[in-house]
């Protein structure tokens, strides 16, 4: 069966529009409570958590009928990020976990992200048989067997402890100052809690969600505020993390933004020189710049690329029997810690260094200097597929050509975003914007 509604992160899209409409919410809950109350009893329990957009309280609403209408008891969390609802999808012994939310995205959109029992994200099988029950009749349970609906108050709280014990027990963080970005979303609460009760100072921006203001002009995407603050105040680190706290971007004393690449160098040298980093590589995406895949070697490890999508680093991650992996646009995956990307765990990782090192943020955020990277985005019309364009592949061709032993190219479409993403490497920066610009160019003519 071919799938249409899941993309590569779940089901995502905007409010009030196919997918995301409180019917569609309703019928995909439905279809995976019947996916997953096989046996026909009542002990079959989903949790759901959500991030701050106004959307967010429609689709909760519509998920909790579906799933009460098929037998499954819902523990709602409220906002919490999305690597809570998979710590509290496996600690609380759920069948389901369910993640409300668009990530990086502006308020208008919305998303579903499925984790199952053992907290990370379903399979492309499982989502594959929610669709293929999606489509046809979803039979309900029986009147005695509707499922119940119960908020949990301290999911957050739950959070933030097992977040804590990432790191050493003795590990204080008093003295530090932080500036902590929590992008107006699912994070605000937990996340400065955390830093406090370790002891830093913590100076709060992006706390004041309103549904609306989301990733607006603040997070791991627009980190300017951020790092403007970070030198106002004379802070030692500034943390910026997305919409559901699943990626971060760190900014270092001097205001330099360091993203996830830095990140993960430092975290793979650390672990292994302490022996900890399974199988002497990290797990990192075709984005991930190529001064990393140099600095790797550099130190005896390797780099594994996976295709874009922190759940195909997982998949790589566990098949290969790895620890680490990430994106470069901050998701940092550490399996011993956490199944998804988690923003929170890594901040804690990072200042745990900080602090065992004595070493400011600037030195460790600087492992490698990144062969020069541009990306442009090229915003797609309804219907159309530039990349099957004949003359596209001829231009795309033909500048690849050009990069032959000098850098890369990856031109792909978004799997969130109507977008065709032109990303290329080169040390050459003038060829390599040459590149990008003709390219962008060729795809905004197919349209």
């Amino acid at each position: 069966m071919t799938r249409k509604i899941f993309g590569t992160d779940g089901i995502r899209g905007t409010a009030n529009t196919f997918p995301m409409t409180a019917d569609m919410a309703l019928r995909i809950g439905a279809s995976a409570g019947r996916h997953f109350r096989r046996d026909g009893s009542n002990g079959h329990r989903v949790v759901i958590g959500k991030d701050t957009r106004r959307s967010g309280y429609m689709l909760e609403n519509a998920l909790t009928a579906g799933l009460t209408s098929t037998g499954m008891n819902v523990l709602l969390l409220g906002p919490v990020p999305t690597p809570a609802v998979g710590f509290l999808t496996r600690s609380m012994r759920a069948d389901l976990g369910i993640m409300i939310s668009a990530s990086h995205n502006p308020h208008h959109d919305n998303g579903i992200k499925f984790f199952g029992p053992d907290g990370f994200k379903l399979s492309d099988e499982a989502e594959g048989e929610i669709e293929r029950i999606l489509a046809g009749e979803i039979q309900p349970a029986k009147p005695m067997n509707i499922g119940r609906a119960k908020r949990i108050e301290d999911g957050k709280g739950r959070y933030v402890e097992y977040a804590k014990t990432t790191i050493p027990r003795a590990t204080r963080l008093t003295g530090l100052k932080v500036v902590l970005d929590c992008a107006n979303g699912a994070a605000y609460k937990a996340a400065p809690e955390a830093l406090w009760e370790l002891g830093a100072e913590v100076i709060e921006i992006g706390v004041s969600p309103d549904g609306y203001n989301i990733n607006l002009g603040c997070g791991s995407t627009a980190p300017d505020a951020a790092s403007e603050a970070v030198l106002r105040h004379g802070a030692d680190l500034g943390i910026c993390l997305d919409g559901d706290a699943d990626r971060i971007v760190l900014i270092d004393e001097m205001g330099r933004v360091a993203d996830g690449d830095q990140i993960m160098a430092l975290f793979a040298r650390i672990w292994a020189e302490a022996g900890t980093l399974a199988g002497g590589a990290l797990v990192a995406t075709v984005m991930s710049n190529l001064g990393l895949e140099r600095y790797l070697e550099g130190i005896g490890l390797r780099l594994e690329r996976t295709k874009v999508g922190d759940r195909h680093v997982v998949e790589r991650m566990r098949s290969g029997g790895f620890n680490l992996g990430g994106e470069q646009s901050g998701h940092i995956v550490m399996s011993d810690h956490a199944t998804t990307g988690d923003g929170l765990v890594a901040a804690l990782q990072f200042l745990a260094a900080m602090t065992n090192c004595g070493a400011p943020a600037s030195q460790l955020l600087k492992s490698f200097d990144p062969v020069p990277q541009l990306l442009e985005n090229v915003k797609l019309e309804a219907g159309t597929a530039p990349l099957d364009d004949a003359e596209v592949k001829s231009v795309i061709a033909e500048q690849e050509k050009r990069l032959t032993g000098k850098g890369r190219l990856l031109i792909r479409a978004s799997g969130t975003e109507p977008l065709i993403r032109v990303m290329a490497e080169c040390e050459d920066e003038a060829m390599l914007r040459d590149v990008v610009a003709t390219i962008a160019e060729a795809v905004r003519r197919s349209g």
